[in-house]
């Protein structure tokens, strides 16, 4: 079975992240991220996966296309030159050739370009992708990272999502968004220890601190690799955050949750994206 590693860098894009990706200086921030988040997190997997496919822009900057092809010759990631991607047969297509030999399964995994990954996250997919058929697999606690506070975070349908299949009949991890791929196939969860980073920064799309303050000594192996100054919290702090920061948090999400659910109900997925590029670029013009 074939483990991929799936990553959209700057794919040309419709709502809200084209409004995004277009702003001045986009992509210089994003690939300081890549290089100081994502990268080494892939770097140090005790178990690597078989091919990291990275989809960018085919008007892509010469300096970017630099820089990925030194990754590339590392062997660390193969970059694909495209203006959209469809899940199948592409990606399955982009990653016999990235392997080089032909398979009867294949794993699916979404990395985000500024997120990282616990050093065991690909094992513990392995071990959990051993028994046949069709699945979408969610490692359900991860850490979130936000100006060198740590968040212990359980979402069970979050963005590292990842799919076991058969190639017959594909459809990889990038099927539908990742916290609707149950509406598709059986959905497999893995508890434990956090698998997974999310960055909260400044041009995050829609990621926001969610989860449990907690002290980074706590989660030294899975922040490992990460090149961040991580802040130790005091215990006044821990205590105002479970008794007063987490719910007001939470109560935030859920109402947000419940506006969006509306939201895609009343117009669907491409509604959302409208109204979320809308906003954005509204903010854009503020901020300018």
């Amino acid at each position: 079975m074939a483990c991929v590693l799936l990553t959209r860098f700057n794919l040309p894009s419709k709502g809200a992240e084209s409004v995004i990706r277009a702003s001045n200086g986009w992509l210089e921030e994003r690939i300081k991220l890549f290089e100081r988040y994502t990268v080494p997190s892939v770097r140090t997997q005790v178990d690597p996966a078989d091919a990291w496919l990275v989809y960018l822009d085919p008007e892509s900057p010469r300096w970017l296309l630099d820089i990925m092809s030194r990754y590339a010759q590392e062997g660390l990631l193969t970059p694909i030159l495209r203006e959209q991607v469809f899940a199948d047969p592409e990606v399955l297509r982009d990653a016999q050739q990235a392997i080089g030999a032909t398979f009867e399964s294949m794993l699916t995994a979404n990395l985000d370009n500024d997120d990282a990954l616990a050093p065991d996250f690909i094992s513990r997919l392995r071990d959990a992708a051993k028994t046949p058929g069709r699945r979408a697999i969610y490692v359900a606690n991860g850490l979130i990272v936000s100006n060198g506070r740590v968040h212990l975070r359980h979402d069970p349908v979050n963005a590292f999502c990842a799919v076991r299949e058969p190639i017959e009949g594909s459809v990889t991890c990038w099927a539908d968004w990742h916290n609707r791929l149950g509406e598709h196939m059986p959905v497999q969860l893995l508890a434990g220890r956090p698998g997974w980073v999310q960055v909260v920064h400044g041009r995050n799309v829609s990621n926001r601190v969610r989860g449990q303050l907690v002290d980074p000594a706590s989660y030294r192996e899975e922040l490992r690799a990460l090149d961040e100054r991580f802040v130790t919290p005091s215990r006044t702090e821990l205590f105002t955050d479970r008794i007063l920061s987490r719910p007001l948090r939470e109560a935030r999400d859920a109402a947000r949750g419940g506006v969006r659910a509306a939201i895609v109900r009343a117009a669907g997925k491409d509604g959302l994206d409208r109204l979320k590029a809308a906003r954005q670029m509204v903010s854009s013009r503020t901020k300018a």
